[in-house]
């Protein structure tokens, strides 16, 4: 049985597949890096109530899949995401 998210006014069950690249696709993704970029977006997520299914990294690119409220937005959760690891 599929387990449904509600709030309000909606009941949803939205899940994205969310890939970053970093910039010409360098290999820079070390696994340093790679750790604390998964904390990063793990405490955003956190904060803004969204759930991370999965997380997984190459030296070139991020995967995520994520379950945010679709009233909230994904393009909000993203741009708090990559916003705050810029910062750090």
């Amino acid at each position: 049985m599929k387990h449904y998210k509600s709030n309000r006014s909606i009941v949803y069950d939205c899940k994205y597949h969310i890939i970053w690249c970093t910039k010409y696709r360098r290999k820079l993704l070390n696994s340093e890096i790679e750790n604390r970029l998964k904390q990063i977006v793990q405490s955003v997520a956190d904060e803004r109530g969204a759930g991370i299914i999965e997380m997984e990294a190459n030296l070139d690119h991020f995967h995520m899949l994520v379950e945010v409220d679709p009233q909230y937005g994904i393009h909000r959760l993203i741009k708090q995401m990559k916003g705050c690891s810029s910062k750090y």
